[in-house]
């Protein structure tokens, strides 16, 4: 039973005490304070010639008459009994309705557009069903809250990203008409930046089907140490240019249920992310280990790492810590990685390691 239950119990219990108790006090009162005297019990006894008579000349003294019968008495322990229970149900009532009226209002205010709307401290001390109601309410018009205002950021930065390359590609095609004899480097920056385009869509079209929970592709065993490896084998071309090694240390036998091409993408984000971000010479450290019933991918770079406030934001589409101005990409591969491992019912998290540099931790399920 919910605390609810036992709210109405000890409510319901205490008015049928009180009513109870106002309908004895009511009947304590209504009985007569001087009975009539009954006979002496021996006169019950005695035979009628010798009970006791009255002196010649004087009538009999009558036996007293009973009271009228009055209404009154019967009619006040239902009265009390009413009143009390008018009041303990008035007051009842009152105590559940009052919380009901707010979410009512507070529905409505959502429903019209008031995503602030909070109910938390209108429902003051209440330890009940209704306050975790209120809470639920609380967390579900916050939810709602963040997501609005992240679709419009989210399609604020868009035309942000598309008006720079639309911008550079009109410019170049006037170029190319005033200037035939240029036409090889203006094509050669049109490509560039259609392929700039090209991408962010494509990241873009993966993330909001990520988002909608459209990832229908079939699921199986991965060999994680395997997968890690193909991929660190690929980027190593990318870290030599960048004059940056890889270091892999992977346990054998980790497998989980997944979508290759989904964990694979994420991983090839993370890595190449941190080869951005490493100076030349220093070295991206990748793990991958077995902890607590869960597959963990460590990868760690010797960059300067990022703000501690901003260790969760990184995986937010879109945004740029302060020092990451200077690098390629619109801001939207961590947040697929972060989208990737929810969908897999993993778990994606940064760290800024002691010596400097940033650790990201990749957490999946192991396969039973």
């Amino acid at each position: 039973m919910g605390r609810l239950f036992w709210k109405f119990f000890f409510i319901f219990w205490l008015a049928q005490v009180a009513t109870a108790l106002g309908v004895g006090v009511a009947i304590w009162a209504s009985r007569p304070q001087h009975p009539a005297a009954a006979p002496p019990p021996h006169e019950h006894r005695m035979p009628p010639e010798e009970r006791p008579h009255p002196p010649p000349g004087m009538d009999a003294e009558l036996p007293p008459h009973p009271p009228p019968r009055s209404w009154l008495p019967p009619l006040m322990p239902v009265l009390a009994g009413s009143v009390v229970s008018l009041l303990f149900a008035a007051l009842l009532a009152w105590y559940f309705a009052r919380p009901i009226r707010s979410l009512r209002a507070a529905f409505e205010a959502v429903a019209a557009g008031h995503l602030e709307t909070r109910i938390g401290a209108a429902m003051g001390a209440r330890r009940d069903e209704l306050s975790d109601l209120g809470g639920d309410f609380d967390r579900m018009a916050e939810r709602l809250q963040s997501l609005l205002e992240g679709q419009r950021r989210l399609l604020h930065d868009v035309s942000h990203e598309l008006r720079s390359p639309l911008a550079r590609l009109q410019a170049a095609a006037d170029l190319l008409r005033q200037q035939p004899e240029r036409a090889a480097e203006f094509i050669a920056r049109i490509e560039r930046d259609s392929a700039r385009m090209d991408r962010l869509v494509g990241e873009l079209l993966t993330l909001a089907r990520l988002d909608a929970g459209m990832d229908d592709a079939p699921r199986e065993s991965i060999d994680l140490a395997e997968l890690v490896g193909e991929i660190v084998d690929a980027a190593r071309l990318e870290a030599e240019a960048h004059s940056c090694r890889i270091e892999l240390d992977a346990d054998p036998a980790l497998s989980v249920i997944g979508n290759p091409e989904l964990l694979c993408r994420a991983v090839e984000n993370v890595l190449r992310n941190a080869l951005r971000h490493s100076p030349a010479g220093a070295g991206v450290e990748v793990a991958v280990r077995a902890e607590a019933g869960l597959a963990c991918i460590a990868i760690a770079d010797a960059g300067n790492g990022v703000a501690a406030v901003d260790l969760d934001a990184i995986f937010e589409p879109f945004f740029r810590s302060d020092n990451a101005d200077v690098f390629a990409g619109h801001g939207l591969g961590l947040a697929i990685v972060r989208r990737v491992m929810q969908v897999h019912g993993g778990s994606a998290r940064a760290e800024n390691r002691p010596h400097g540099g940033l650790l990201v931790s990749l957490r999946l399920p192991l396969a039973g």
